[in-house]
């Protein structure tokens, strides 16, 4: 690192002042996964933000009216001026450099891959509202110097050497994309919508986040580029007495890397998925739903009903992938004790469907697994918010899973890309077969956030799992992470900086391999 780069990163780091009065920022800004969002969710558990569903995001600019802080006692209430609705706003420039010293590392970041060396990324943009209709344009750009490193075989050639080292030819995920430099423009978090009494209908590119989870989302989230898709669901939940009903469905088009096996259609693909939320008014703060994700290549004409109704149909069952359709589900719930500041929540998903039945209650764990976390959050008025979060997945291959033949969540033998976007997982990195852990400590003040974490993911795994074979010492690929990061508000701008070292144990079944990671931007605040 650069001793200018040094000397800004410890700058962010050090302490600052107060937020100054009068520089608040409007709210369109609160992206599925972003800053804001993951600050009101800790208010929301704390009751200063009332009761709602968190478990399809984004949010909707008329969802945001009904998620305004209830009071002004919380640390940022100087900076984000969240109960303003305007009817246009600039969405806030950023920009972020990301240093990678030994392997690409970074996930949950939108449409930015960061390989080894340098990456650069800005954003930007506007937001209007106007009655029912709303517009958001929010495109990102990034460059990635994607230098070089040793890549694990997998036994292609050409652009397909490099893709992934064990999955090459059932999941799009390069390990590294291309020889030379990597660039992007992405439209980012843009969308059109109208929200019309109950009913909710537009087309967007921004990120979704379904279910619970806020670092290994098991259906989708932020670790790869939203895709573009039209929608059509509940512009908030429907009170039906018994139960408050909040859905949507989505029909799509996902595309692969230059770097995908796949060749049908073009390596297009047509998704529909659907999500259910439900609430009642008997159990305030709980909220279960389910979620289900369906993959098909691009029809060679204007997609047909039977594509558009997908999510209406039944399963082909009969335990064998379909040539032509790759699909997921999830069931999920989330618990919101009251004035606690404590939620707890879970998601269970599967990557195949069931033979009958029999084979549910038998193997309810074929290709598939679970997250589940927790979060606690401490308010002092009007002077820091203190929380600590913790959530743990595992989708590593079951030991009850014997009665016919396993493969890695989010990949397919059929539809060859797996569940991604452009080379990019679109649900959890450590979902790939794996598992991932992390706890984390925040802290919010007027003058900005501290996060420190630990954070372990398991990349991939070889072996026998019922141990016939002889033990192999470098089996298990594993990484150790720990973070600190310190945001700033200096005047009209938000400054970040993020360290995180990572020690990996036995790198693509090789030697051990270490990477520090810095992240350092800024995001200036416009009226």
């Amino acid at each position: 690192m650069s001793r200018r780069a040094l000397a800004i990163l410890v700058l962010l780091l050090a302490p600052a002042t107060r937020a100054v009065e009068g520089q608040e920022w409007p709210r369109p800004e609160v992206f599925a996964g972003g800053e804001l969002e993951n600050y009101l969710r800790y208010l929301q558990t704390l009751r200063v933000v009332p009761l709602y569903p968190w478990g399809l995001r984004a949010f909707s600019p008329t969802e945001l009216d009904r998620l305004l802080p209830a009071d002004t006692s919380h640390p940022w209430v100087a900076r984000h001026a969240f109960a303003d609705r305007p009817s246009f706003v600039w969405v806030s420039p950023a920009a972020n450099v990301r240093i990678n010293t030994t392997f690409p590392f970074g996930y949950n970041d939108g449409p930015v891959w960061a390989g080894r060396g340098v990456t650069l990324d800005v954003q930007g943009g506007f937001a209007a509202r106007a009655g029912v209709l709303s517009l958001t344009v929010a495109p990102q750009a990034f460059l990635a110097q994607n230098a070089g490193f040793a890549l694990m075989p997998n036994g292609a050639s050409g652009n397909q050497s490099y893709g992934d080292g064990m999955s090459a030819g059932t999941i799009d995920r390069p390990q590294r994309f291309g020889a030379g430099a990597y660039a992007r423009l992405d439209p980012g978090q843009s969308t059109l919508r109208v929200d019309w009494r109950k009913v909710a209908v537009g087309v967007t590119t921004a990120n979704q986040y379904w279910g619970p989870a806020s670092e290994f989302p098991i259906m989708l989230g932020t670790n790869a580029a939203g895709f573009p898709h039209a929608f059509l669901g509940t512009a908030r939940p429907v009170d039906l007495w018994l139960l408050r009903i909040h859905g949507r469905l989505i029909w799509g088009r996902l595309a692969q890397s230059a770097f995908a096996a796949e060749t049908a259609a073009a390596g297009v693909r047509f998704a529909t998925a659907i999500a259910i939320d439900f609430t009642s008014r008997w159990v305030p703060g709980l909220e279960v739903g389910f979620t289900r994700f369906s993959h098909r290549f691009w029809p060679s004409g204007t997609p047909s009903l039977g594509y558009l109704l997908q999510m209406f149909r039944g399963g082909q069952g009969g335990g064998v992938n379909s040539p032509t359709e790759n699909e997921l589900a999830s069931a999920f719930f989330r618990w919101v004790l009251p004035n606690s500041g404590f939620e707890v929540y879970g998601e269970y998903g599967r990557d195949d469907y069931n033979q009958d039945f029999r084979d549910f209650i038998g193997e309810p764990d074929h290709i598939g697994g679970y997250t589940i976390g927790f979060r606690k959050a401490l308010l002092r008025p009007g002077e820091r918010l203190l929380a600590v979060r913790a959530e743990v997945q595992n989708l590593q291959a079951s030991r009850l899973a014997q009665a016919r033949g396993w493969a890695p969540f989010y990949t397919h033998a059929g539809v060859h890309q797996g569940h991604t976007q452009l080379g990019q997982v679109l649900g959890s990195e450590a979902g790939v077969g794996g598992a991932g852990t992390v706890v984390a400590v925040e802290s919010y003040t007027p003058s900005g956030r501290w996060t420190w974490s630990w954070t372990r993911i398991l990349r991939q795994q070889r072996g026998d799992p019922l141990g016939a074979a002889p033990p192999d010492a470098r089996g298990v690929d594993v990484q150790h992470m720990l973070a600190v990061e310190r945001l700033v508000f200096r005047g009209r701008c938000d400054l970040l900086a993020r360290a995180t070292a990572i020690y990996e144990l036995n790198r693509d079944f090789a030697s051990d391999a270490f990477n520090l990671n810095v992240v350092v931007g800024v995001r200036a605040g416009l009226r």
